[in-house]
């Protein structure tokens, strides 16, 4: 049973829907979103140049480069609308989100995941595809990478919470939408 005052899920010792837990990832996430926005906007052509204080050249290579093309809209643009949806989803809900909104955890986890992976690739191809690094590039695939933990905990809490719903037999769709009739059941 749930630790009520402080909405710790069954077996947990800690509650990974906390303000605690979540707000850092919210900060990394608009931290993200504003470094992806400015590479974006270089990709975009709005600005002519882009910072980097390491390796010279290697970011106009990596930010110009067919990789960074092969969508219709710029790489960067999309990695800033993934860091968007992760912080309103991180934001979204009180302490409890992982049982009375099984559905907007489950978006936060899937958006900030398959982030994460994608930063690392496109880090893992600069070097090998281009012979080339991007300061700022690094930084957002450090911070992508940072927030799966955190986020894979509270996913966790919420999936263990939809495994007891369907053992107690109630259900599942009401469950995940989180109508408040499965909330008061004992679960």
């Amino acid at each position: 049973m749930e630790h009520k005052e402080q909405g710790i899920p069954p077996g947990w010792s800690y509650n990974p829907a906390s303000w605690g837990q979540r707000l850092p990832i919210v900060v990394a996430a608009i931290v993200g979103f504003g470094i992806a926005t400015y590479l974006a906007l270089f990709q975009l052509k709005v600005f002519d140049t882009v910072w980097d204080p390491f390796f010279g050249d290697g970011s106009r290579k990596i930010l110009t480069s067919k990789t960074s093309q092969i969508l219709p809209i710029p790489d960067a643009a999309l990695g800033a609308l993934g860091y968007l949806v992760d912080a309103l989803a991180g934001v979204i809900g009180g302490v409890r989100r992982w049982r009375t909104m099984p559905w907007i955890v489950i978006v936060f986890g899937l958006a900030v995941g398959p982030l994460g992976f994608i930063s690392v690739l496109l880090v893992v191809l600069q070097p090998v595809l281009y012979d080339a690094w991007c300061t700022l590039c690094l930084a957002s695939a450090a911070i992508s990478v940072v927030m799966i933990g955190p986020a894979m905990d509270e996913m966790l809490a919420s999936l263990q919470y939809m495994r007891r719903v369907k053992d107690a037999r109630v259900s599942l769709w009401k469950a995940f939408w989180g109508y408040k009739e499965v909330q008061g059941k004992v679960i």
